[in-house]
């Protein structure tokens, strides 16, 4: 798992090559993590290689109590969980 900060309220979580169970488990930590400043959740799944891993952050996070949507990233291989409205 690669996390870093982008910018001031901007995480960027990187989840290439992982499985759905420990993709989910890694999002659901940063998620249980995030305090007040983070807005916003750039998760980067790819695409080149499938959809599995995109299609398990719509399914598992559309809804979420902590998630106001989520967002179709620049690219396809990007999916921004919004958090809260900047």
């Amino acid at each position: 798992m690669a996390l870093k900060k982008l910018n001031s309220g901007i995480l960027e979580l990187d989840i290439h090559g992982m499985n759905a169970y420990q993709a989910k488990t890694c999002i659901d930590g940063v998620l249980k993590k995030a305090d007040r400043s983070i807005y916003r959740i750039r998760i980067i799944h790819g695409y080149r290689g499938g959809t599995a891993l995109k299609e398990m952050v719509y399914q598992e996070y559309q809804g979420h109590p902590k998630v106001i949507r989520l967002e179709g990233g620049w690219n396809e291989g990007t999916t921004d969980v919004v958090l809260r409205e900047l």
